[in-house]
């Protein structure tokens, strides 16, 4: 079972940038809609997937930091790490078969 994991602006550094695995960061707010959508498809990502990836979720209302850092215009934006660095964002809501096609290049081969 995959869990997603809460990060803030403290602990982005350690839970993403220095995960070993690669790490995707749903960028999300409360008062988001199309953030509500992606939610759960994200967590499915993270069922389906887990051991090869890392799911975390980081409220930008609750944590600026992040959001201001990697100049995240809209929400909700799947930021994707791979060894530290970021190598895709993805931005607003997106079907999960597209989000697959542009997440499971970083993460193969199984």
């Amino acid at each position: 079972m995959g869990k997603m994991i809460a990060v803030t602006d403290a602990s982005f550094q350690s839970e993403v940038i220095e995960s070993p695995v690669v790490t995707i960061t749903d960028l999300w707010a409360d008062w988001c809609g199309p953030c509500k959508r992606l939610a759960p498809i994200i967590e499915e990502i993270s069922t389906e997937y887990a051991g090869h990836i890392k799911v975390t979720k980081l409220d930008v209302d609750q944590n600026p930091d992040v959001p201001l850092r990697y100049q995240v215009m809209g929400i909700p934006t799947v930021l994707v790490f791979k060894g530290g660095e970021l190598v895709d964002s993805i931005v607003g809501f997106i079907p999960k078969d597209k989000l697959l096609s542009r997440l499971l290049p970083h993460i193969g081969p199984f």
